[in-house]
């Protein structure tokens, strides 16, 4: 299952990637909500599976491999792998100290993880701070982060 759920993971990155190349930063709301919501909740379904340094291996490569997987696209594969491992790293650093219910600490590293995120993206793959799509993003990845959470929460109390 663990494998799968990595397999998901890359793939939902490298596909916000290539929709963001071809369709251009009024895409990113879109992808934040359902791509990226979903990639923050499965982050953290992992940090209770993984040894610390498999999830620092997993957030590096996820990021080398969204730029080698997606090199045409240029400074969008650049801004997603620096974005993305940034944000991974403080999604993952905020989940570790939070306590809690694994939902309360999901959607709290959620929010942190979707601010570096929603920040760091489009400022470096546009090349200028664009603060509606910055909100919009941040919105978006905290909702969706929100309802991907929920569903992976209720599935894991499953018999």
């Amino acid at each position: 299952m663990t494998v799968l759920v990595v397999l998901i993971y890359a793939a939902a990155m490298t596909l916000a990637n290539l929709s963001v190349a071809a369709f251009g930063p009024a895409i990113t709301p879109v992808n934040a909500f359902f791509l990226i919501g979903l990639d923050l909740a499965l982050r953290d379904w992992l940090h209770v599976r993984l040894k610390a340094w498999q999830m620092g291996t997993l957030i590096l490569s996820t990021g080398l491999l969204t730029y080698l997987l997606n090199p045409a696209a240029g400074m969008v594969a650049v801004a997603s792998a620096c974005a993305f491992s940034a944000a991974a790293l403080v999604d993952w650093a905020t989940f570790s100290r939070l306590t809690g219910s694994w939902l309360f600490r999901a959607n709290g590293s959620n929010v942190a993880g979707a601010a570096v995120d929603s920040l760091l993206f489009p400022t470096i793959a546009f090349g200028a701070f664009m603060p509606g799509i910055v909100l919009a993003q941040f919105a978006a990845k905290v909702a969706g982060g929100a309802l991907w959470a929920w569903a992976l929460d209720a599935n894991r109390r499953q018999p």
